[in-house]
C-alpha cells in the first residue's frame, strides 16, 4: 500500500506522509517509502526544495508501536536482529534528510512525536501550526529517544533536550518559535502554504551553494551528529529488549497505564 504521496508544484516538491488513520505512525513500509521518495526527488533537477508534511491532523505520531509489539513478544535472541533493523532504518531516514542536497522544510500540524519529532528535526526548517506540538516521550513508554536526543541537542541545546526527554512535556509552537527552533507559526490551513513559501525562498540560491551549506551545517559544524545518531540507534535497539520496554509497548497497545517491573 502506498503510504507516501509526492506532488511537484513549480520548483518545490511536497512529500506527504499518508497514514492519517494512525496519525501517520512510522511502520517499516512507510520508513522505506519515505527514504525512497527522497531518493526519487534527488534526481528531479527542476526541484530546488522539498516540503515534508503529514496528511490529517498530525505530522507524525512516531513509531507504530503495534509493529513493535509484534517484535517484543519474541525471544530476545530472535528479537534483537529485528530491533536493530528497525532502528537502522529510522537512522537511515534521518541521515537521508540531513544529507539531502536540497532544503527540506517540515510543515508540522498537530503532533510531531518521538521518531516523528526526529524526522521533523532532520529537516532544515520547521514551520508549525498554532496547535502543533513537539513531543519527546519515549522514556514514558519505557523506551529511549535514541534519535530524538542528538537531534534536539543539535538544534536547540542540551538543557531543553533534557527537559523534553526526561519529562515528555510538549513544546508548543509559540515556544518553538521564541527559541528559534521553528521559523514561523501560522494557522493550520496555512501551514503548507507557509512552508512552500520558505521552500521557494531557499530555492532561490544556487544549488552548489545550498548543498555546500547543508554539508557544512550538518556534517562539519554538526561533526558528531551522525555518530551520535548511530550510537542512539544502538541504544534504542538494546533498550527495546528490556522488560520495561515490553510493558510500555503493551500498555500503549492495550490502552492502559503501564505497570513498570
Amino acid at each position: 500500500m502506498e503510504q507516501v504521496d509526492i506532488k511537484v508544484n513549480e520548483n518545490v516538491a511536497t512529500i506527504v506522509i499518508d497514514r492519517p488513520e494512525v496519525h501517520n505512525a512510522l511502520n517499516a513500509s512507510l520508513v522505506h517509502q519515505l527514504t525512497e521518495a527522497f531518493g526519487d526527488i534527488h534526481q528531479e533537477k527542476r526541484v530546488t526544495a522539498v516540503v515534508l508534511t503529514g496528511k490529517g491532523d498530525h505530522f507524525c505520531s512516531g513509531v507504530d508501536l503495534k509493529d513493535f509489539a509484534k517484535i517484543s513478544v519474541k525471544e530476545p535472541i530472535d528479537a534483537m536482529p529485528e530491533w536493530l533493523e528497525a532502528w537502522q532504518q529510522l537512522t537511515e531516514l534521518c541521515e537521508t534528510l540531513l544529507r539531502f542536497p536540497k532544503p527540506v522544510i517540515a510543515a508540522v500540524d498537530g503532533g510531531a512525536i518521538g521518531a516523528g519529532l526526529a524526522v521533523a528535526l532532520s529537516c532544515d526548517l520547521l514551520v508549525m501550526s498554532k496547535r502543533a506540538e513537539l513531543i519527546a516521550n519515549a522514556a514514558q513508554r519505557g523506551l529511549i529517544g535514541g534519535l530524538t536526543a542528538p537531534l534536539l541537542e543539535f538544534r536547540i541545546g542540551s538543557a531543553i533536550a533534557s527537559r523534553m526527554l526526561l519529562t515528555g512535556e510538549p513544546m508548543r509552537a509559540e515556544e518553538a518559535f521564541t527559541r528559534g527552533l521553528c521559523c514561523q507559526v501560522t494557522d493550520a490551513d496555512q501551514v503548507w502554504v507557509t512552508a512552500n513559501d520558505w521552500a521557494k525562498r531557499c530555492g532561490q540560491a544556487p544549488r552548489e551553494s545550498i548543498q555546500a551549506t547543508k554539508r557544512m551545517l550538518n556534517e562539519s559544524i554538526g561533526e558528531t551528529l551522525l555518530t551520535n545518531l548511530a550510537a542512539g540507534a544502538a541504544s534504542g535497539a538494546t533498550l527495546c529488549s528490556t522488560d520495561s520496554a515490553a510493558e510500555g509497548i503493551s500498555a500503549f497497545v492495550e490502552k492502559r497505564a503501564p505497570q513498570w517491573p
